[in-house]
């Protein structure tokens, strides 16, 4: 059993993770004007420790501990860097504990056409996924990823995929349009880095009240809007089954999140904010 979160996905990563674009299918004039006129992403690191939140079924952990780093840098004119590390350790009912050690690498560029990736994946300290390729998009051809690991090999996938950070900044567009519900389709170099999410995110109503977090009690996080956003990862073409997981959090305005839950059916983890450090930003960039 070994979970994997987009953050970044997306959160980073999903979560993301994570975790939309040109041909998202609820684009509308106001999410793509909110685009143009939302807050820069702030450049941050953030460190989230992991607690089981829940577990049913035989198949459920009897507990889980853990830890997500992530650091995010860049901006929309040179680009986004992100880079995520989760380790996970879980107990199963029956047998040692079981961890996982999931790292990865991303730069999108700032116009949402081009992205890099490298995902590697541990478990028990023995690789069990390395991917490495490249992926770039044309307004009416299809998504074309170029793979190094684990083959070589060039796929062409759905042309209205969005990347992680180009989701990220339509979720913030949909939620200052006071939209609630955004569908999209998204790409972040998972399943071997020839697999496109259905994905759904569900954004609630808005607060700028405290916190419980002493890391996220600073001042440059006062007074500023969040939302409590749920993001579903479906199996392309299976919106109509459960989600593979669902990553929720609550996503501040300028990008940062706090307040994660990682549900992946049979058991979900939490994880707290236990550190912040804002980075400094690019200068003189207007987009």
């Amino acid at each position: 059993m070994a979970p994997k979160t987009i953050i970044g996905a997306t959160l980073a990563c999903a979560s993301f993770l994570a975790l939309a674009a040109h041909a998202a299918q609820t684009d509308t004039t106001a999410t793509i004007a909110a685009v143009a006129a939302q807050p820069q992403l702030a450049p941050h690191r953030a460190v989230y420790d992991l607690t089981l939140a829940q577990a049913t079924g035989s198949k459920a952990p009897t507990s889980a501990r853990g830890r997500i780093a992530f650091d995010f840098t860049g901006s929309s004119c040179e680009g986004w860097v992100q880079n995520f590390r989760q380790i996970t350790e879980l107990q199963p009912a029956e047998g040692p504990p079981r961890l996982s050690d999931m790292r990865s690498a991303t730069f999108e560029a700032g116009d949402g056409k081009d992205f890099r990736f490298r995902i590697e994946t541990k478990l028990d300290n023995v690789q069990a996924e390395d991917i490495d390729g490249k992926a770039k998009k044309k307004i009416g051809t299809p998504l074309s990823v170029d793979l190094a690991r684990p083959k070589q090999s060039t796929v062409s996938l759905d042309g209205g995929a969005l990347f992680p950070t180009e989701h990220l900044r339509h979720i913030l567009a949909a939620a200052v349009a006071e939209e609630r519900i955004l569908e999209a389709k998204v790409f972040d170099g998972s399943g071997d880095g020839e697999k496109v999410f259905d994905t759904m995110s569900v954004i609630g109503r808005p607060s700028n009240g405290a916190v419980t977090e002493k890391a996220a009690q600073i001042k440059e996080l006062e007074g500023l809007k969040r939302w409590p956003v749920s993001i579903s990862y479906f199996e392309p073409g299976k919106r109509d089954e459960q989600p593979v997981y669902v990553l929720s959090f609550d996503l501040y305005e300028n990008g940062i999140s706090r307040a994660l839950k990682l549900d992946y059916g049979d058991f979900a983890l939490t994880g707290e904010m236990t550190e912040l450090s804002l980075l400094p930003s690019p200068a003189n960039c207007k987009m």
